[in-house]
């Protein structure tokens, strides 16, 4: 069975891709796949509700361990919180008037407060969501040892666990993560809700907590004075409450049309939900004498004073557990959508603006898990620990996104823009979520930073020059590639040097396709290998028949990599002329089996990239049993040549591939470029027909963004026919540092290992290097 479906067969991790995530869905389902209110509510406000299930216990965590009889601040601080998020809520919905393509705080930013400010937001963003994660995680497994006490030494392996369970939900597509997460949500609301209502009917004969808990050590054992210092310190710890609240605003064209309307409702309908079970539940806690325990959580000692234990009690663990860990979902919504805007920006990776088999950014939603997992190791699964790190993020992105809405509405009055009859409403709304949430993130730093808070802060900044120096590096390397010094119609001789290690059919295909191109010259160079047959140069001769002499490498000069630089430096040509390196192969192995074999034929074709003029062909023939796969072992000059240029774009890269295409005076030469969407195309067409490219565009249509099937069909359409040989032309970006190439989408290595196993096919690579 071949690796990854190769040759047109399902391979084994194919299979198991497809039984985990599911089939590939088109890229013309994006519209089908947006979301309703009823299942948008579960997937994005689900860390903001759950946030109620912990943030009154963060607020008594404070206050406890000031004053044992410190309950009577919780209602006063729960308060001021409730009045912030409505707050928050109300700025956010602006957000999502606003800006209806989606973003939140770094598009907000980026367009009225510049790029600084912008990468402030998006790092503190990309810092929250993976915290919101390990937290959200984290404090489910809390509530299930509330409820199982001996599972409390396994917090780690469970915690990691639920965060591959809710990976794998999410890889499988938004609208299907909807699905699964909606049942938790909605059951949980109604039985907090429940607790709340049956709980207040009992205060009214009087509170109580039916089964006292061991208090947390270190709380305080005696009433003492409640200081200013204190009473910030829990309404930071409490504000946790705000977190997620964003979510909704950088996800809006998640929704379904009218997406912002869409989105304004359920944001409204998540905060007065949050604000009715986080008051009520501060009420309770702040009523029935409730202590803050490592054995049961604040919301677990309510519900069994309130229920008495039984069927009622377990129901709300359950769907509290249930909660908690999906409210991470929020963050695996978020984080990889933003993480997509900011690779457009060209701020990360390219990859992560791709989309996945499900319509999901599955790069992002990958890094998130690994990234939650590893925080949760390297905390323990301490929920006291994580706690502390939390809120600086999200604080930082709420106060300059409301700054940003202010300078938005004030621009847009100012240009006589529609901002309806009491202009004035909507930036002195944001003005007021600015002040609040600024004060807040101010409070939280002055007081948390010691307890580890710091790590955000120092974090943020180093997320920040990251993201700049992915951006200076992609803006250099688009500036070197689009100068247009290249000219597509220039007249290049091609120089060849056939590389022969023996007298395989890989040899004979090779020296077929040699003779099938125009080379200006041609010279064969001995590539030395162990265990080669010695009577080599009979074989050669024999197999040339009358063709070059075969040269020995020279003897000194260093590796074997050296020493073929020194013969292509030997080769004489004009400045644009090409030297194709030939490097016959034989592919008897498949997969990893191939990369561990070929290490040292790997690493030569790699090195030769990094020299002028070069261009690395590669002829590979497939073994099986012994014998070649769909060639002969001759070496026949093809009847039909036919060169395919695959482009991602037009720029001098694509253009010198162009050239050296053409410089093989195929039957036949064209460019393919393979769209994932329909409306990708014209711009390259356009742009390709302005820039006089020489050679003919087709565009592919590739609707569920695998390039495998469109690029195999492609070629077999010509080599279906058993006198045809293909050769694929690549061009390819060669950058002076090694950590550069995770920077660069990885097709080229894809096309390249694609076509390995494939009859009749030569892959060229076309090196563009760039300082």
């Amino acid at each position: 069975m071949s690796v990854g479906g190769v040759g047109g067969r399902v391979g084994l991790g194919t299979l198991v891709k497809r039984l985990l995530v599911g089939r590939s869905k088109p890229s013309s389902l994006v519209e089908h796949s947006r979301l309703p209110k009823f299942l948008a509510l579960p997937i994005f406000s689900s860390d903001a509700l759950s946030s109620v299930a912990y943030a009154t216990e963060q607020i008594l965590f404070v206050l406890l361990g000031a004053s044992v009889a410190a309950n009577t601040d919780v209602m006063p601080i729960a308060i001021a919180i409730a009045v912030l998020l409505g707050i928050v809520i109300a700025s956010y919905a602006q957000t999502c008037r606003a800006y209806p393509s989606g973003g939140g705080g770094y598009v907000v930013s980026k367009e009225n407060l510049g790029k600084y400010p912008s990468l402030v937001a998006a790092s503190a963003l990309l810092v929250d969501y993976v915290l919101t994660v390990a937290v959200s995680v984290v404090a489910g497994v809390v509530a299930i040892v509330s409820f199982a006490p001996h599972l409390l030494s396994y917090a780690v392996p469970i915690s990691i666990g639920f965060v591959i369970l809710i990976t794998i939900a999410n890889l499988r597509g938004v609208r299907e993560s909807g699905l699964l997460f909606a049942l938790p949500t909605y059951a949980f609301i109604v039985g907090i809700v429940a607790m709340v209502l049956l709980g207040l009917g009992q205060c009214l004969q009087g509170c109580a907590v039916a089964e006292p808990v061991p208090p947390l050590p270190g709380l305080a054992l005696a009433e003492g004075a409640v200081g200013l210092g204190v009473l910030l310190h829990a309404f930071s710890s409490g504000s946790t409450a705000l977190t997620g609240v964003e979510a909704i605003a950088t996800a809006v064209p998640a929704f379904q049309r009218p997406q912002s309307k869409n989105a304004r409702q359920t944001l409204f309908l998540m905060g007065g939900i949050a604000v009715v079970m986080f008051l009520g539940i501060s009420y309770l806690a702040s009523r029935a004498g409730v202590t803050v325990s490592e054995h049961r959580s604040v919301v677990a000692q309510l519900a069994h004073g309130i229920f008495g234990g039984g069927p009622a009690f377990l129901f709300i663990q359950i769907f509290t557990t249930a909660i908690l860990v999906l409210a991470a979902n929020t963050s695996y919504q978020a984080f990889p959508r933003l993480l997509a805007i900011l690779a457009r920006d060209r701020y990360v990776p390219g990859q992560f603006a791709n989309m996945g088999d499900r319509l999901v950014y599955s790069n992002g939603v990958v890094v998130l898990a690994l990234l939650a997992c590893l925080l949760i190791w390297a905390f323990d699964a301490n929920l006291e620990r994580l706690i502390q790190l939390y809120v600086v993020g999200v604080f930082t992105d709420f106060t300059l996104s409301q700054i940003g809405l202010v300078r938005h509405w004030r621009r847009r009055h100012r240009e006589g823009l529609d901002v309806g009859p009491k202009w004035w409403f909507r930036p002195a709304l944001n003005a007021v979520g600015a002040l609040a949430t600024g004060m807040v993130l101010v409070i939280t730093i002055a007081t948390k930073f010691t307890h580890g808070a710091w790590l955000v802060v120092v974090a943020i900044p180093v997320l920040m020059a990251g993201l700049l120096y992915v951006n200076r590096h992609y803006e250099h390397i688009r500036t070197q590639i689009r100068r247009w010094v290249v000219r597509p119609g220039a007249e290049a001789d091609n120089h060849v040097v056939l590389l022969v290690p023996d007298g395989s059919p890989a040899v004979a295909e090779a020296l077929g396709w040699v003779r099938s191109v125009r080379a200006r010259d041609v010279r064969a160079v001995h590539l030395p290998r162990p265990g080669a047959d010695g009577d080599l140069r009979d074989q050669w001769r024999r197999l040339s028949r009358g063709g070059p002499d075969l040269e020995d490498l020279p003897e000194s000069g260093g590796s074997v990599l050296d020493r073929i630089r020194s013969v292509v430096r030997e080769t004489q040509g004009g400045e644009g002329d090409f030297v194709s390196v030939v490097v016959p192969e034989v592919v008897d192995k498949a997969g990893l089996g191939y990369l561990l074999e070929r290490r040292d034929l790997i690493r030569l074709k790699a090195g030769l990239l990094n020299e002028p003029r070069v261009v690395v062909t590669d002829v590979p023939v497939q073994m099986e049993g012994g014998l070649p796969v769909g060639v002969d072992e001759l070496p026949l000059v093809p009847q039909r040549t036919v060169t395919l240029v695959f482009v991602a774009g037009v720029n001098d890269a694509v253009a010198r591939a162009v050239t050296y295409a053409r410089s093989l005076t195929a039957s036949e030469t064209r460019a393919v470029y393979f769209a994932f969407d329909p409306k990708d195309a014209p711009p390259i067409q356009e742009e390709w027909g302005e820039r006089k490219m020489q050679i003919p565009l087709d565009v592919v249509e590739a609707p569920f963004r695998d390039l495998q099937p469109p690029m195999l069909a492609e070629v077999r359409r010509y080599t279906s026919r058993a006198d045809t040989v293909v050769t694929v032309v690549m061009p390819e970006i060669v950058t002076g540092k090694w950590r550069h190439v995770l920077l660069h989408n990885q097709t080229p290595l894809f096309v390249k290992r694609l076509f390995l196993f494939e009859p009749r096919v030569v892959l060229s690579s076309v090196p563009y290097r760039v300082d």
